[in-house]
């Protein structure tokens, strides 16, 4: 029983392990260069002063949670176009699992991919969930001028699409 306490105490604290403070709601989003599915670079700054942005973390492709979640924002594509915003999913696998994950659900956003995962752990510094197990699930909502008005993270990410959709439509 010790050892497993032991375990979950060490876990915890691994989690909460980071060298940059947590980003909030008001803060400008920080800067990144990352390759989409086509192996493009994407800056982040270009869309910065032209367009909102949904930026969501997640832990992996083809998992059942991530691919939901990103079929979610798939299936509301027009939705965040007629709101003017920019959607982007972020997860620590490399460009060819992106490509093949986005052609086979048909997704029609960018995926980033963020080997090493130094954009969500460094720049972002996105928790982890379960214990420190699984990489966080975390979706930023971004004006056009590149401020952060809202965050919101879950173990599930089953309604980040229609969270975001919601506040869009509050500052359109």
């Amino acid at each position: 029983m010790r050892y497993i306490y032991a375990l979950i105490c060490l876990l915890l604290l691994m989690s909460n392990n980071t060298n940059t403070m947590a980003l909030k709601s008001g803060d400008k989003v920080p800067n990144f260069v990352l390759r989409n599915q086509h192996d493009v670079l994407v800056n982040i700054s270009d869309y910065i002063g032209k367009q909102a942005l949904v930026i969501y973390f997640y832990p992996k492709d083809e998992t059942p949670g991530c691919t939901a979640e990103a079929c979610a924002f798939r299936d509301s594509y027009h939705d965040f176009e007629d709101l003017g915003a920019k959607v982007f999913g972020i997860s620590g696998d490399d460009v060819a699992s992106h490509k093949k994950f986005a052609e086979k659900h048909r997704l029609h956003f960018d995926l980033l991919a963020d080997v090493g995962n130094h954009v969500r752990n460094k720049i972002f510094n996105v928790k982890r969930d379960l214990l420190g197990l699984l990489p966080g699930r975390v979706t930023y909502i971004i004006d056009k001028n590149g401020t952060i008005l809202e965050i919101f993270n879950a173990t599930s990410g089953a309604n980040h699409h229609t969270k975001a959709i919601e506040i869009l439509k509050k500052v359109k």
